[in-house]
């Protein structure tokens, strides 16, 4: 389980921003979400972005984004949730982050600059 920061989009195009944990599980990148209003702009529109808090001894740095799914599978769910450390309530919402872009930026030490990048686009990504 690791923790990020969530932008979604605003019935009114404007970003939102959330911290949020996510698991890898089950094949994939997941997010369970409270009712909350980044959930509803994700049911809404699916479009995301995910920049993961640095870890505590580097600057190192991770963005990924693409399209939220729900996932509505009961099997599915139950497995991502076994992985979960935290407690999930019936009325959690699980969502499968699909990745069209990641970024990686490692610093050889604090202060360090500029970073390696590491990029990838997914084949049939758009834009």
């Amino acid at each position: 389980m690791g923790l990020g920061f969530l932008a979604t989009i605003r019935p009114d195009g404007a970003p939102r921003l959330h911290p949020i944990c996510v698991v890898i599980a089950a094949g994939g990148l997941l997010c369970f979400l409270v009712p909350s209003p980044k959930r509803d702009d994700l049911e809404r529109d699916g479009r995301y972005a995910l920049h993961a808090y640095p870890p505590e001894l580097t600057d190192d740095e991770f963005y990924v984004s693409g399209r939220a799914a729900l996932v509505t599978d009961g099997a599915r769910r139950a497995e991502v949730a076994a992985a979960y450390r935290n407690t999930v309530q019936e009325t959690d919402e699980l969502f499968e982050l699909s990745l069209d872009r990641a970024l990686l930026a490692r610093y050889k030490h604090r202060g360090d600059w500029p970073p390696t990048y590491t990029r990838w686009r997914a084949p049939d990504s758009s834009d």
